[in-house]
């Protein structure tokens, strides 16, 4: 398997190049070269695979022999090991028409473990295997921060540093960042919203004499391994519901913000996995519906929700997504993507509208609906969402037609959101580990929104 830049200036890498290289050298996003196709057969054959099973099969189709298939199937095991559910991504049924994917069973109670165990594995695998230094550097608008740092902390010839938008992340997002005290760990609050977060970092890794300087891996979506780690439960959940009878072409509700989530279900979608609709749920920061709805791609005025990790108005994930739009053509996405960063906007015109729509459907969930989301399900159902899905869920509820099956994808245990949860009367137990937080002493340093002040901080502490 080769992968290949959507702005077309880098030439072809293997699995192990593409996710040190993170960010392409000419400013876009990896994709696999051809996209792995399976069959009926094969997806048959794969329904009786425990999680780490599936996930084993389908990395092989991403990286061939690149890494010998015992020592992968050592880091997918190590991997999800860490799990709390033996599932480790189970289905849920809520009623006859919704289930939900709770994708927080690991060890920070957020989807970005699924992702972000192995990939931290696998850095180590690397670093290990050609004795080199690998420095990583993320933005976080919440989750992918304490994953990422859960994922690598204390860990030999990894160091990792992590950006996350002062005060406008969950108390115990925060926590979990913040309390880890080991030495190859810097997190840096940042005065700023998360895209000033996500801007800086994609403008350093462009520097490339800086990104090669210094090692500069990356965590963050932008990494392909990332994207090919979260197919694997769009399948899983289906063959799960496919095993106990379910039958009908299943939808799948997205929360989503940075368009990493659900463009993965679109990869999966374009491998073969017989989805129906894939539903693009987002919070008051609705870019994304926007665009689904009237192809328009321009950010608008910054919002603080109760899904903050949704509060992102540049979706980093977006240009994966125009790549495929535009018929894989990088002189296509290499002209939309410079038009954006000197007009501000894109603009799809009416023809490929109706692909756009017959890729996604979007929701944008106020905030008030989401409290009522969460408010209505615990009455109704006794299930308690957190913000995010019940974003997805209130999507789902709008979009779903009669007969249908949809999956919402559950991003985030709520204790994660208690602030919010609150709001409705609810009360909640945290679970032990996320109630330990509350102890610890935080390790942060607070900076401003400058590229020469956090490259200074990178400097210091690489």
């Amino acid at each position: 398997m080769e992968y290949i830049s959507t702005r077309g200036q880098v030439a072809p890498l293997g699995f192990i190049d593409a996710i040190l290289m993170g960010l392409a050298d000419d400013g876009g996003l990896l994709v696999p070269k051809a996209v792995p196709q399976v069959d009926a057969a094969t997806l048959q054959a794969w329904g009786k695979l425990t999680y780490a099973e599936l996930a084993l099969e389908i990395f092989t189709l991403y990286i061939g022999n690149e890494i010998p298939r015992e020592e992968l199937q050592r880091l997918v095991e190590d991997s999800y090991g860490t799990f709390r559910d033996v599932d480790v991504t189970p289905v849920r049924r809520i009623n006859n028409g919704l289930y939900v994917l709770e994708l927080f069973h690991g060890p920070t109670f957020a989807f970005k473990d699924i992702a972000l165990q192995f990939l931290g594995n696998l850095y180590a695998y690397v670093s290990k295997q050609t004795n080199s230094i690998i420095h990583i550097l993320g933005a976080t608008s919440g989750d992918t921060g304490a994953s990422a740092i859960e994922g690598v902390r204390g860990k030999e010839g990894i160091r990792i540093c992590i950006l996350h938008p002062s005060g406008k992340v969950s108390k115990v997002q925060e926590l979990q960042m913040t309390t880890v005290d080991d030495a190859n760990v810097l997190n840096l609050a940042v005065d700023g919203t998360f895209d000033d977060c996500q801007r800086i970092i994609k403008e350093l890794f462009a520097d490339v004499a800086f990104k090669h300087k210094y090692h500069l891996r990356a965590i963050n979506s932008i990494n392909i391994a990332r994207i090919l780690a979260q197919t694997v439960y769009y399948f899983y959940a289906y063959l799960q519901l496919a095993q106990q009878g379910q039958s009908e072409r299943m939808n799948f509700s997205v929360p989503t913000g940075n368009f990493g989530d659900i463009f993965a279900g679109y990869l999966a979608k374009r491998m073969g996995l017989p989805i129906g609709k894939l539903i693009l749920a987002t919070n008051e920061n609705n870019i994304l519906e926007r665009f689904v709805n009237e192809g328009v791609y321009e950010p608008g005025e910054f919002r603080g929700t109760h899904s903050p990790s949704m509060d992102i108005q540049v979706a980093s994930n977006f240009e994966r997504y125009l790549y495929y739009l535009y018929g894989e053509d990088p002189v296509q996405v290499s002209r939309l993507m410079g038009q954006f960063t000197t007009e501000g906007s894109i603009v799809i015109p009416s023809d490929r509208m109706n692909q756009v729509q017959a890729d996604f459907a979007a929701y944008g969930v106020k905030n008030d609906e989401c409290l009522d989301t969460i408010g209505n399900y615990f009455a109704k159902y006794d299930y308690l969402l957190d913000p995010h899905t019940a974003c997805g869920v209130a999507a789902s509820d709008r979009l779903t037609e009669e007969g249908e099956v949809t999956v919402a994808l559950s991003t985030a245990h709520p204790a994660k959101f208690d602030e919010s949860i609150r709001l409705r009367g609810i009360e909640q137990t945290y679970p032990e580990q996320i109630g330990a937080l509350f102890g610890k002493a935080q390790h942060q340093k607070q900076v401003g929104g400058s590229n020469a002040e956090i490259k200074a901080e990178l400097e210091r502490f690489f």
